[in-house]
Order: C-alpha cells, then structure tokens, then sequence
C-alpha cells in the first residue's frame, strides 16, 4: 500500500464530518441484506421465548404477520423453523415428511396471503426427532448418516411441493447436498435453490435456538460427530468445498461474529452467494447486555451487523431483522 508521509497525508481528514464518512464508507448495511428468521408453533397463541427477549414462537396465523411485517420493511426473505408438539416427535422423525406438517401448512399460508417474500426452510431432522438430533439413529446410539440422506431429500421435496423457494439443510449429512438436489430435480423443482449450511460449528451459541425448539436437555450426547470443530479451518473449508461440488447455490456460515475468519475465507475461496447467521445465542447476548445497560443496543446491533458484510457476507440472518430493518430505514431518510 502505498502512502506518504506525515504532516502532507492526515489520515483524520476523511473522518472529520459524517457525510465525508459516508462518502468514504467502504461497506454498507441494507434492509435487503437482512432475512428473518420465524418461529411457528401449532399452539392458538404466541409464546414468548425467555431466553431470546422479543422473540416469540408464532402460530400460523401469526407468522403470516410476520412475514407481511417483513415484506412491508422490505425484508426479501424469512427462514422458517417448526416448533413441533411433543407428541409428534419420534425416534425416526416421520413428521418431517408428512406432507400436511407444521410448516408445510405455514409455507402455503405465507404464499397465498404475502405473495413476493422468500420462503427459506430448513432441512434437518432435530425438530422431529425425539432424540433432538438431527438423523437418525442406528442400533448403537450414532447418527447414521446414510440413513438420514433419504429422509432429509423427502423432506426437501415435500416443503418445494408447498411452495418453498429455498431449501436449507442444517443437518450436516455428508452428501445431503447432492441427494436433495437429485431429488429436487426428478420431483420437478429444478427452480428451488439450495442454501447450505456448509459452515456449521459444533457451537454453544445454539442454546436458545434449542430452547425455542424445546429440545434444551432433550439431546442425548452432542452433535460433534457432524458438525464442525471450532478448532478446525481447513476440515471445515473441504466441507464446503464438497456442498459447492454438489450443487449448492449459496452458502451459511454460522454462527457468525465467532467465525468472521470463516465467513470472510469461504467467500474469498468459493465465491457463492454467502450468508451469516448471526445465531441465538449472539442475538440473546446483545439483548440481556443492553438490558443491563453494558451497551447501547440499537448502535451494537447495526455494528455487528456491517461487521458481518465487511467480512463478506451477502445476506445477514438475524432474530433482530424487523428491529434492523427500522433502524436502516431511519437513518437513511435522515
């Protein structure tokens, strides 16, 4: 890089006004960077989630709101997790390819009443599954991942036939990638995308997203044998580079602010549409911080959120979206 010397370069002079530093600004956050992810629950009333402030498990009724909420601040997508009755929870997680399930049901809701608004939903067993993990399970306790490959394509199928536009396999299955794809495509949905959770760390900044489900407690053992080592960069990296080879048409890097480092290696080396999930934990952290008057909530949220875009991504999933969305907004007609 070249420069010149002080007193003839003063680097503060780019900085003195606030207009000059927009000029300069290098990276900017948008509403269309933001989606928002919704909890939808098959309960007649909303229930809050006490260890994610502000945000609620939603009946079908009320999700549509939310997604009209988003699409009105123009949010262009919402990530869909179902918050499935214990009753319907087993140990092969069927419900999860039962054509008139919770979030089918909720994605043709959406479809009929907020046409426009991407539709992301997940593809992974741990809502279903009694044992919360996201396979199933063979006769000595482990996740078998060959196994959970035909599940997880059935499922991805079901949710494109009820009007999906995105499909987002979290379970970290080797090959998932490829046996959705195929599927989608013989099902007649080449047009549904896949956005992989290629960049999924064996994390504990899930907690909360667990409470949410009720599987908080319910999860015998971990999920270290399938999902990434916070330790690893290079094994990580060949888990993305074997989603890319089969198929995948974006990326998710989570969590996000604990793995910048990550966030901003897979968009250098693959170059994919990459998103961050700025996951529960880091959004709870945020909100009990400010609660305790540690931090200025509205200033830190959109901090991290730039940071996220500075580091690569293209799209930002956060539990904060609607409150982002907001802030942008005024700030920007200011």
């Amino acid at each position: 890089m070249l420069t010149a010397p002080f007193p003839h370069l003063r680097l503060r002079r780019l900085k003195q006004s606030q207009w000059m530093r927009d000029l300069v600004a290098e990276y900017h956050l948008s509403v269309a960077d933001l989606l928002l992810p919704i909890f939808v629950t098959d309960q007649q009333q909303a229930s809050p989630i006490q260890t994610l402030p502000g945000v609620h498990r939603h009946p079908i009724a009320d999700a549509v709101t939310m997604a009209r909420k988003a699409k009105a601040a123009g949010i262009p997508g919402i990530l869909l997790f179902p918050v499935i009755d214990a009753a319907l929870k087993s140990p092969d997680g069927i419900e999860a390819v039962n054509p008139d399930n919770l979030i089918c049901q909720t994605v043709r809701a959406i479809k009929k009443a907020v046409p426009g608004v991407g539709i992301i939903c997940d593809v992974a067993l741990d809502p279903y599954t009694s044992h919360a993990h996201d396979g199933l399970l063979n006769v000595t306790g482990d996740v078998d991942n060959d196994a959970t490959l035909a599940v997880l394509f059935q499922q991805a199928v079901i949710l494109a036939q009820a009007g999906a536009d995105v499909v987002a396999p979290s379970d970290m299955m080797d090959g998932r990638v490829a046996a959705i794809r195929t599927a989608l495509d013989a099902a007649g949905f080449p047009q549904v995308a896949i956005m992989s959770y290629a960049a999924k760390y064996a994390s504990s900044f899930y907690g909360p997203f667990r409470d949410a489900l009720a599987n908080q407690g319910r999860l015998k053992g971990d999920k270290k044998t399938y999902q990434a080592d916070p330790a690893n960069r290079q094994q990580l990296l060949r888990d993305v580079a074997q989603d890319v080879a089969e198929g995948a048409d974006m990326l998710i890097v989570k969590p996000g602010m604990p793995y910048l480092d990550m966030l901003w290696q897979v968009k250098q080396q693959f170059g994919l549409p990459t998103m961050a999930y700025q996951v529960s934990g880091e959004y709870a952290m945020l909100q009990f911080a400010a609660a305790a008057g540690a931090l200025n909530y509205d200033q830190t949220l959109l901090e991290s959120l730039l940071c996220f875009k500075r580091a690569g991504a293209d799209a930002i999933i956060t539990y904060a979206a609607l409150e982002a969305a907001a802030l942008i907004s005024t700030k920007t007609s200011e």
